[in-house]
């Protein structure tokens, strides 16, 4: 069957503009199709110059075609990328990840987990990122949730957008700067009020780009907010980097223990062989501001202290529900930032622990290595 601009057109509708829900053809940003037998030529016009979205923009139009076109048409290494903003084509280079060795100028990797959403781990990241930064360290945060980005909410940096700049012919990402603690995240490139609808390799792409082309630097500690549960997500960080260990977030609860331990499964299994750091119970007990010194255990009291002595590993902290904490994540001030309260003297306590059992780990154990793909449905050891 001969391939047709009709054929071409009707797969690439099937594309959309991260953060938006209309295709990339009825947006305008499809031109000048060239077909000669299985070659495609097409341009890609994009709304700025320098569009962070460019790389995986491209891979999801290949993508689109070779499955609904036909698997011997010949478009990669065919899309011109041009910018609504000027004739003049964009050529964005994307990063040579045999050459390149993602977050090289960084010492620490930190995964931030949990086994089951809505368990606070965004807010304990945000907090913790900022106490380690507070004791002199270099820290950097990634906002790993790729399909629910909250950080740029908690910093209140909603409205900043990172300045995107070539180095040595690569496009680069200036990660915003702000209580000492350098961060991405996918938020700052999408509209808010927008559901993020992708299928799992342009997640996963996005996460690339934020390790890969962010200008990150030298670093103590570099935290990765990770989405709930286990995912393509979670897979990408062991195999593109080497993950110094894992931080386990949960509430007493039961149902969200029972998560917590197939997190910890994941990491701590041959396939990934992450250390796991310890655990963080978080929503430990309810204290109200005018009440300091009672507790009211509402989700159940110790599951992660019962759980981190059952499975051999560190509680870290134990984070109490206090009205503060979720005003800070709120209104962009987190809690950890004031010096004077109770809330922010744990914090401060759980980074340094946090730093103490990194530095144990550091010295008793082999660097982690990354995981090598063998084959589509999983993983090998870590090599």
């Amino acid at each position: 069957m001969a391939y047709t601009n009709e054929l071409v057109f009707s797969a690439l509708q099937r594309v959309k503009y991260p953060g938006s829900d209309k295709d990339i053809v009825s947006t305008g940003m499809v031109e000048d199709i060239e077909i000669d037998g299985r070659e495609i030529k097409f341009s890609l016009v994009l709304p700025k110059e320098n569009d962070p979205f460019a790389s995986s923009l491209k891979k999801a139009c290949v993508n689109a075609i070779i499955t609904y076109v036909g698997q011997a048409a010949r478009v990669k290494g065919n899309i011109r990328v041009k910018s609504k903003t000027g004739t003049a084509s964009v050529k964005t280079k994307p990063v040579n990840l045999q050459s390149t060795k993602m977050l090289s100028g960084v010492k620490n990797i930190i995964a931030i987990a949990s086994g089951k959403g809505g368990v606070g781990k965004s807010t304990l990241a945000t907090n913790l990122a900022i106490s380690v930064a507070k004791q002199g360290f270099s820290v950097g945060l990634i906002d790993a949730d790729i399909y629910g980005p909250s950080l740029p909410k908690m910093f209140d940096v909603e409205n900043q957008k990172p300045e995107v700049f070539k180095s040595n012919g690569v496009d680069m990402i200036a990660p915003i700067l702000k209580h000492g603690v350098k961060m991405l995240s996918i938020g700052f490139f999408v509209n808010p009020d927008d559901a993020l609808v992708w299928r799992g390799p342009m997640a996963t792409s996005a996460l690339k780009q934020l390790m890969n082309q962010g200008d990150w630097g030298e670093l103590d500690y570099m935290f990765i907010d990770l989405p709930p549960g286990t995912s393509d997500i979670h897979l990408t960080l062991v195999q593109e980097v080497a993950v110094t260990g894992a931080i386990i977030i949960s509430t007493p609860q039961d149902i969200a223990l029972a998560d917590a331990v197939k997190g910890i499964s994941m990491f701590t299994g041959d396939k990934v062989n992450v250390p796991v750091l310890g655990l963080v119970e978080n929503m430990a007990w309810f204290t109200p501001d005018e009440l300091p010194d009672n507790r009211y255990y509402i989700f159940g009291r110790d599951g992660c202290k019962q759980l981190a002595q059952k499975m051999g590993l560190p509680l870290l902290g134990q984070i109490p529900i206090v009205q503060s904490i979720r005003e800070g994540g709120d209104t962009g001030k987190p809690a950890a930032l004031d010096a004077n309260s109770i809330v922010s003297s744990a914090f401060t306590e759980l980074a340094e622990k946090v730093i103490n059992q990194i530095d144990i780990r550091n010295r008793k154990t082999n660097p982690t290595q990354k995981v090598e793909i063998t084959n589509m449905d999983g993983c090998s050891a870590a090599k």
